[in-house]
């Protein structure tokens, strides 16, 4: 059993906050995998009758005849997205779509890839703080869950230096994104630098697509925190987009948690206050460098890191055209023929109509002018 620390969190999992903090699912995609996968790519993939979250079929023409009612964020009740929703779509926009349409169909190999990547974090994490499992029973309380933690993550980086698992959320071109950056520290010199962890299947690096996806997502993590720190997310926003209720009270064990870590509350909308101000108050700067680190599963080796040059304007821009297929303005987009080796191991690529067509999609699946009501 870990020894006891001061400092206790509460695991993503409880809080109902995780974001997929890893790639290692990437990885079957990576070119250096495809031998290796070969069985996986011979599996067959969804059929056009396949079941949805309600686990009733979803004929996949009824799927696409509904674009042209409602945006994407609407048909698959999204109130948020995570910021590994935008990150993937940096390696394969319409494979995140047939994702969201038709969830279940992550292989068992990928699933237990997932599962090593965990454990890795978990175990670093474990390594500053203990994790306690609060019950909670309301989206209020797992919300108020994440506020518990960054309120006691905060003092604790500002006066050790070190945290992980650091919850993250912000408004982006009118939708709220959210996350959790693996790590974040003050180097020698009192710069903040964030450290993503990434593990990998095998001893060696991954290809330059693998690259482009992680660096954009410790860019957005960088680009949320900062607008959090500089008061720019605001308590308003948070609640248009969760439909959140800060007058509700919180569960017994979510007050038990907070009056253990010596906040009286006794509502969401207290701990909000409290989070917000803290944010603002207490002299965080933003992220001055943004490093990925690469680590071999089986041997925990470190086999290289990556330091991110952050360029704001190109974070901005490619956010822009990301969310124009979220918020339904646009159709998703395949791979470019060049990366198109990518499809050697994707799940759907049975179905895929941009595959099938030579990168264009059929008529049906292109969104139209919404009907007017």
């Amino acid at each position: 059993m870990a020894e006891t620390r001061e400092e206790e969190t509460v695991s993503a999992e409880a809080s109902g906050f995780s974001d997929l903090s890893d790639s290692e699912f990437l990885e079957f995609l990576d070119l250096e995998d495809a031998q290796e996968s070969h069985a996986l790519v011979n599996m067959p993939g969804p059929s056009s009758e396949s079941l949805g979250k309600d686990d009733k079929p979803i004929n996949l023409q009824n799927w696409k005849r509904g674009l042209d009612i409602l945006s994407p964020m609407e048909r698959f009740h999204l109130k948020y997205l995570y910021v590994t929703d935008l990150a993937t779509q940096n390696w394969c926009e319409l494979q995140t779509a047939y994702g969201k349409e038709l969830p279940g169909f992550l292989a068992p190999e990928k699933a237990a890839v997932l599962d090593t990547g965990a454990s890795i974090h978990l175990a670093r994490e474990l390594e500053l703080h203990d994790l306690v499992t609060v019950p909670v029973t309301t989206k209020e309380d797992a919300w108020a869950i994440k506020f518990l933690n960054i309120l006691l993550m905060i003092p604790t980086l500002q006066s050790e230096g070190h945290i992980r698992e650091f919850p993250v959320f912000g408004e982006v071109e009118g939708v709220l994104l959210v996350g959790v950056i693996d790590e974040l520290h003050y180097t020698a010199k009192g710069e903040l630098e964030l450290v993503e962890l990434k593990t990998r299947r095998r001893p060696m690096l991954p290809l330059e697509a693998q690259k482009k996806k992680d660096c954009f997502q410790v860019s957005l993590y960088k680009y949320i925190f900062d607008a959090m720190v500089q008061g720019k997310v605001t308590p308003a926003s948070l609640i248009h987009h969760t439909k959140l209720c800060p007058e509700k009270p919180l569960g017994l064990s979510v007050l038990r948690h907070a009056q253990k870590g010596g906040f009286s509350v006794k509502s969401l909308g207290d701990l909000m206050e409290l989070v917000f101000l803290s944010l603002t108050l207490s002299d965080l700067p933003v992220i001055d460098i943004l490093k990925i680190e690469y680590i071999h599963q089986e041997t925990a080796t470190v086999l290289g890191t990556e330091i991110v040059a952050f360029e704001e304007k190109e974070v901005r821009a490619k956010v822009q055209h990301y969310m124009a297929y979220w918020m339904g303005h646009r159709e998703p987009q395949g791979v470019d023929v060049e990366e198109a080796w990518k499809c050697r191991t994707c799940a759907y690529a049975d179905i895929c109509e941009w595959r099938k067509g030579s990168g264009v999609l059929s008529s049906t699946l292109r969104p139209q002018a919404k009907k007017a009501k």
